[in-house]
């Protein structure tokens, strides 16, 4: 178990315990929720629209790589896309029109989800975009490598917010800082593409979101709080957490029924969730906690539990060890000399 510093040793401190759940939530943010943050940031429900295109990605096609990632499957991330074969603005119009009616909600962000969305010709992302914005549109997020980003792209960002006064994120996929894992599950780059592309991305001056896995079976909780200080040192705007889960015809999948990975359990889960949250600075928004994808589509997915149901397990958690987001945020800004204010 986590070995847990009492809050007076902390600059951020409880100013009590709240007991029960609902009212500690209510008084004591456990971290910096996104649905809770978009509320505030467009004063109403706001929801993204995913946007599924006909790409590849650098690491399949021979550019860095041919398999692709070792957990990655042939429909990457776009479990709850519409079909690639309808334009831009048919997938906007048909899933604007059904998740508005279902959540009652009048505003969007277009995301551009699958595979690696700057991994074409310039003027065609530009068309993708532009194709994207509508009168209800408030922002576009567009998912990418660390390696697949260059001025080119975000120069057409950046005329693009202008021009649409938008909003614009960058989602950058990462899953570790350990160099050595990202090598075992292929990834195709290092840690050094990862942080060059975040400081540019930011001299543009986007929002950047970071994907994270935080049960990769060669991560250890130094490599966790590791993460959260390096995403705290580069002012990373928000992550998504993801649950690591095995995919049909991919090499993570033989590896794992080959007995060559062993996942751990779920507690261990919730233990690195609640560790890399409490390293994290409390200003970074918190997308999600933990990822999910079909049954039918995986070997392994979320132990067998659902994703909220764990969802729940973190925040109770949480709550017991009396952790909440950045209560050990105190490594930034000299920590060495700080006795000398």
């Amino acid at each position: 178990m986590l070995n847990i510093k009492s809050s007076v040793e902390n600059n951020i401190k409880l100013d009590s315990f709240i007991d029960d759940k609902t009212d500690y939530k209510k008084n004591k943010k456990l971290y910096n929720n996104y649905s809770d943050f978009l509320k505030e940031k467009y004063s109403e429900k706001t929801y993204k629209i995913p946007i599924n295109l006909p790409l590849t990605c650098p690491n399949r096609d021979g550019s860095c790589g041919t398999q692709g990632c070792s957990f990655c499957g042939d429909k990457a991330a776009g479990f709850e896309s519409l079909s690639d074969t309808l334009s831009v603005k048919d997938q906007m119009n048909k899933n604007i029109e059904y998740i508005g009616k279902k959540y009652n909600t009048k505003k969007f962000i277009a995301y551009f989800q699958n595979f690696t969305n700057t991994y074409m010709p310039p003027e065609q992302f530009q068309k993708h975009i532009e194709d994207s914005i509508m009168d209800n549109v408030v922002a576009v997020a567009v998912s990418t490598r660390p390696d697949a980003i260059d001025r080119r792209y975000l120069d057409i960002l950046q005329s693009i917010k202008t021009k649409k006064n938008i909003d614009i994120t960058v989602e950058l996929g990462l899953q570790s800082i350990n160099h050595k894992t990202l090598s075992k599950i292929d990834r195709g780059h290092s840690l050094a593409e990862f942080i060059e592309s975040a400081i540019l991305i930011k001299s543009y001056g986007f929002e950047i979101v970071v994907h994270m896995i935080l049960n990769l079976p060669y991560d250890d909780k130094e490599d966790i709080i590791e993460g959260a200080k390096i995403l705290s040192a580069l002012k990373i705007d928000a992550v998504k957490l993801h649950s690591l889960y095995i995919v049909h015809d991919t090499k993570m999948q033989r590896e794992y029924e080959s007995g060559q990975i062993n996942l751990k359990t779920v507690d261990d889960y919730i233990e690195k969730t609640a560790l890399f949250l409490s390293y994290l600075d409390p200003f970074v928004v918190i997308q999600r906690l933990v990822a999910r994808a079909p049954k039918e589509d995986t070997v392994f997915c979320n132990y067998g539990i659902s994703w909220w149901k764990i969802k729940d397990m973190i925040e109770e958690y949480m709550i017991e060890k009396g952790l909440y987001q950045g209560i050990y945020f105190d490594y930034l800004g000299g920590k060495a000399v700080k006795k000398f204010k």
